[in-house]
């Protein structure tokens, strides 16, 4: 199969794939910020969704697996943030229920092709004398105003807005995908306090677009971590309005492995967006992974290094402290030789089978200020790789959520 190339749009963003429009706006919920978006399509679109692995899930999460579950097509998606809408019981069945339904009403649309999704604080009745007129004033556009004001409306103590555009060729045709994401904190997926919106115009079927994104989702969003929660709310919805013009595709499309490649690129650096912006975050860690017996045991220990609370305050410090690494190699339960393991940051080699290699300090430490930090890591028992991604622990992390709810 052919491999194109697949490219960034520079001034890309979540309309710029055909058929999209969003809005963005205050309706209060929130002090400041937006806090209440629409993602739209001018057709049906095809769907496919991932959801956290939270036992507990919020009433949105109920209600859009039940919507997909339909028809797998949505239209619009209607998002709030600032109130998680999560553990409310049936009132927050009943909010998110009537969030759709506002939402249908306003667009003229089925219900069933309205997904909703919610971030914020966890436990608070919904404050829908809020949301629900605000639904009807929500203006929607492809400009880069309308982007920007709908990026808003997701965030909760995200630092910046998270948004990447890619564009690929399939069939002759352009096909583009582009992605808006929101997630700091609670960020361990299966998924992590994140929501992810992806629109392409390429012609998939449900059913195909949901395979790709289970395999892609395993390769990033699920490998990024900034403090080890999972949250309630968290999803990865990919929207596909087919106005591209190619072939439908299927693993069996000669060009199936391009459209892997141009989903793979978005939602992997969506993933690693959210895990530089952790809260607090100074620094992303990036651990890659090679020798170990499978791509699941390689990723295992990666998400392992990443994950270390030891590792993250290492590296928020400059401290070129490879011990904690290769303890977090050994606990993560994957097959290692002790004696085989060969360690780097960056440039600097740390391990040559599990031997220090008299490294320089002073070049450890002033790799260790750069803003994108790199680990590798080959245990060389096998041919599996895999990569993740994370960032440093800092003491505004903990001030930042001392003090959430305040």
């Amino acid at each position: 199969m052919k491999v194109k190339n697949v490219s960034l749009v520079e001034k890309g963003t979540i309309v710029t794939p055909k058929g999209f429009q969003v809005a963005g706006l205050h309706s209060g919920v929130k002090r400041k910020r937006n806090d209440l978006g629409v993602l739209y399509c001018e057709n049906p679109a095809n769907a496919a969704a991932v959801y956290t692995l939270n036992k507990i899930q919020a009433a949105p999460i109920h209600v859009t697996k039940a919507t997909i579950a339909k028809e797998n097509k949505i239209q619009a998606v209607i998002i709030n943030s600032g109130n998680a809408n999560a553990c409310t019981g049936k009132q927050g069945e009943i909010d998110a229920y009537t969030m759709q339904k506002v939402t249908a009403e306003k667009f003229g649309i089925k219900d069933h092709y309205v997904a909703v999704a919610s971030t914020g604080i966890i436990g608070l009745e919904m404050p829908m004398d809020k949301i629900v007129p605000h639904i009807a004033q929500l203006s929607l556009g492809i400009s880069d105003e309308h982007a920007k004001a709908f990026g808003e409306s997701l965030l909760t103590t995200d630092t910046f807005q998270k948004s990447i555009c890619f564009q690929t060729e399939i069939d002759g045709k352009t096909v583009t995908m582009a992605g808006a994401a929101k997630g700091s904190g609670m960020i361990e997926p299966n998924m992590g306090t994140m929501l992810s919106f992806i629109t392409t115009d390429a012609n998939i079927e449900p059913n195909m677009l949901d395979m790709a994104l289970k395999e892609v989702v395993n390769q990033t969003f699920n490998c990024i971590t900034v403090d080890g929660d999972t949250s309630t709310n968290d999803m990865v919805i990919v929207l596909a309005s087919e106005l591209a013009g190619n072939e439908s595709l299927t693993p069996e499309h000669e060009e199936w492995s391009t459209f892997i490649k141009l989903l793979t690129n978005t939602c992997e650096e969506l993933a690693k967006q959210i895990a530089r912006d952790g809260e607090g975050a100074t620094k992303l860690i990036e651990v890659e992974v090679n020798g170990a017996k499978t791509d699941e045991d390689a990723k295992k220990i990666a998400k392992s290094i990443v994950g270390s609370s030891l590792v993250k305050t290492a590296v928020f410090g400059t401290d070129a402290n490879w011990g904690r690494i290769i303890a977090a190699v050994g606990y993560s339960e994957v097959e290692v030789n002790p004696e085989t393991i060969d360690m780097a940051i960056g440039p600097i080699k740390l391990l040559e089978d599990s031997q220090p290699t008299g490294f320089s300090e002073e070049e450890a430490t002033d790799y260790l200020e750069n803003e994108h930090i790199h680990i590798y890591v080959d245990v060389k028992i096998g041919n599996g790789s895999g990569k993740a991604w994370g960032c440093d622990l800092t003491y505004d992390y903990v001030k930042i959520n001392a003090s959430y709810r305040t």
